[in-house]
């Protein structure tokens, strides 16, 4: 989910299939940047192309939680028997050149926070 905030308008939760998503990512990011709206992303693509900030899962540690769930399912455990997890490492990164454009400077407590800066 991509969450849009203009400083006039509360914050919009736009939902977008995946695949619309990934072709798009350079359009929503420049519109966002465009229109001066504090766009923040589910994940690292989009500050590749230029957005705010993502904040959403780690997907390594996403995708290792799950090889163990196969692992398990393989080893004879039944499916009922597993627990349901939440994944508990977020992953934050900040483009700052992007926030130059939008006029934002970060605090340091923020930019401490973050698992990645981009200048």
């Amino acid at each position: 989910m991509t969450i849009l905030v203009s400083p006039t308008n509360p914050p919009t939760p736009a939902m977008l299939q995946e695949v619309q998503r990934a072709a798009r990512t350079l359009t929503i990011t420049a519109l966002a940047l465009k229109s001066r709206l504090l766009a923040m992303y589910p994940d690292h693509m989009y500050v590749d192309a230029g957005g705010l900030i993502p904040y959403g899962l780690n997907l390594v540690d996403a995708y290792r939680r799950a090889a163990t769930y196969v692992d398990r399912l393989l080893k004879g455990v039944k499916p009922a028997d597993l627990p349901v997890e939440r994944s508990m490492k977020f992953k934050l990164v900040i483009n700052l050149k992007t926030a130059q454009a939008l006029g934002l400077t970060s605090p340091p407590t923020l930019l401490f926070q973050t698992v990645e800066v981009i200048r």
